[in-house]
């Protein structure tokens, strides 16, 4: 059984389905959730499924290796769920092809540093895509550059808002995430 830890910064969704998921796996499980954000609902989302949580902030993360130290003792892979910094270099060399990070739209368009949640959206609709969807990747020490895993794809209507792509992108991630990971599990296996 492979054990994953969960970065998130924010509400903790996409977290709190894939904890669900692995709850039912015989080939992972959510053994921690990792947040730089004291605020988070994720803590109280993890602390609700019995999973344990740590924050952490910058110096931890960047300049000393508490955070890379409690990786290498507890994760087998790591999954990023809304976590908005950077992973830095030293944990993805640690962790080559086994951190995995989903955006919310089709890379390599609305990618990189500050593309995250509503303002990825509201970039789609302002551009008057007709499609967008979710990108789960791998990660490497850039912003949303590292090698594509998987891809879906939604439809966008002329009148949708940006809500109305996150709605859709949600129900996307919630169906995909999860499987996504297990199929790179399963695969890092044999």
């Amino acid at each position: 059984m492979k054990s994953i830890v969960i970065f998130a910064s924010g509400s903790g969704t996409n977290a709190e389905n894939i904890i669900k998921y692995f709850n039912h796996s015989a080939v992972a499980t959510v053994v921690q959730v990792l947040t730089n954000n004291q605020h988070a609902k994720v803590l109280d989302r993890s602390k609700k499924l019995n999973v344990r949580t740590l924050v952490f902030d910058k110096k931890d993360f960047l300049l000393e290796s508490t955070i890379l130290n409690v990786l290498k003792k507890e994760a087998d892979f790591i999954v990023l769920a809304g976590f908005l910094w950077r992973v830095p270099a030293k944990i993805v060399a640690a962790f080559p092809n086994r951190i995995i990070n989903i955006h919310p739209a089709l890379l390599p368009k609305y990618g990189g540093k500050g593309m995250y949640g509503m303002n990825v959206h509201n970039a789609v609709v302002e551009n008057k895509e007709k499609e967008t969807g979710i990108t789960i990747h791998y990660v490497n020490e850039n912003y949303d550059e590292g090698a594509i895993i998987f891809q879906a794809k939604v439809l966008v209507e002329s009148n949708d808002t940006p809500k109305e792509v996150a709605e859709k992108i949600h129900e996307l991630e919630y169906e995909h995430f999860p499987k996504v990971i297990e199929q790179v599990i399963l695969k890092s296996n044999g």
